[in-house]
């Protein structure tokens, strides 16, 4: 299980196939890389399977190969648009994820054991970051300036980002790891090795063309799709796009200027529970030299669970993103603007 879905094996993949399974969409939310947090957010797993699925068949029409292969709707595997009521299940294909061995803080992980186990099919252990706006709480502006981006009167004297959000020039393509315990953003040289077999330039293609579907279908709906991410599958040649695409886990979206996403629950947490967000950050700097590469077990605070209230205005920010997103009433909740209103009053 991940930290907000189940997954499910029907056939398992090998060296010689892809194999089949099911990603089921819990109501559980993860934050600062933490793993399921005290509570849960009621509607959040539906949303996500239903946008998942939406963008899914969005990159499907356009072209672009993915491991999608419909939504569950009583015992049948069907296209959204013939589900009946908001999906929690996805049925995919499966592709080989090998372990990948951690030698300890001088040798660091061992991705050449984890390229000879996957061979020709294989979860390409990398997140292809893209993004097209810099809000606020990005982590691009903690490792690079605006000048970098070719926005030098942005920065003034002292090379700072403004307090608000800023639109890239052109998008702008990341690379990290995925299954470190802690994500690293990757120079370009690095994340090639990391790819293994699958080249760094048909990753870096696949995500500007993901962005370019969300962002067109986000700015039809009235949404800004200002970042997000992707994983890929490559089987015999082929990269796939896997995982889940353009949720309001996955990418950040704005509306009328206020923010869509998870990084809504992320910035409560700074700001109502920052001795945990503290706790969280000095573990994952303690951990660096350690022979151990889980900083949880360092991290000596827990979260506070969410209020009632927080707890029902997010659930309906995802409904209603959900409904605004896919053009269908999902869920019996206010619409985009009034659930942005009950965050704000937060």
């Amino acid at each position: 299980m991940t930290s907000v879905k189940e997954f499910r094996v029907d056939e398992p993949a090998t060296a010689d196939g892809l194999g089949r399974g099911r990603f089921v969409f819990t109501d559980a939310y993860s934050v600062f890389d933490w793993g399921q947090m005290p509570d849960a957010i009621p509607n959040k797993g539906a949303s996500l399977c239903a946008m998942g699925a939406f963008n899914f068949e969005l990159l499907e029409r356009e072209g672009v190969p993915t491991h999608y292969r419909g939504v569950a709707d009583s015992n049948e595997i069907v296209p959204l648009d013939e589900a009946a009521a908001p999906p929690t299940e996805m049925a995919i294909d499966l592709t080989q994820v090998p372990d990948l061995p951690y030698e300890g803080p001088h040798a660091g992980y061992d991705y050449d054991a984890y390229h000879a186990a996957g061979g020709e099919n294989f979860l390409v252990p990398l997140e292809v970051v893209f993004r097209n706006r810099v809000p606020v709480g990005s982590s691009l502006r903690r490792r690079a300036d605006p000048a970098d981006f070719g926005l030098d009167d942005l920065g003034g004297a002292d090379g700072e980002w403004p307090d608000e959000p800023v639109d890239l020039p052109e998008p702008v393509v990341e690379f990290s790891t995925k299954y470190e315990q802690q994500d690293r953003y990757l120079a370009r040289a690095e994340a090639d090795e990391v790819a293994g077999v699958a080249h760094i330039e048909a990753l870096e293609s696949l995500a500007r063309e993901v962005n370019r579907v969300v962002t067109e279908r986000a700015e039809a709906t009235g949404f800004v799709h200002e970042d997000g991410k992707i994983e890929c599958l490559y089987v015999d040649g082929e990269l796939r796009v896997a995982d889940v695409v353009g949720t309001f886990d996955e990418n950040r979206f704005s509306y009328g200027g206020r923010g869509i996403s998870k990084e809504v629950v992320r910035q409560w947490y700074k700001a109502n529970d920052p001795d945990w967000v503290a706790a969280v950050k000095a573990a994952k700097e303690s951990v660096a030299g350690r022979d151990i590469d889980d900083w949880r077990e360092l991290c000596d605070e827990s979260p506070d669970p969410l209020p009632p209230a927080v707890v029902d205005a997010v659930s309906d920010l995802y409904a209603a993103g959900t409904n605004a997103y896919t053009d269908r009433e999902w869920f019996d909740v206010p619409d985009v603007e009034a659930a942005l209103d009950a965050v704000d009053e937060l």
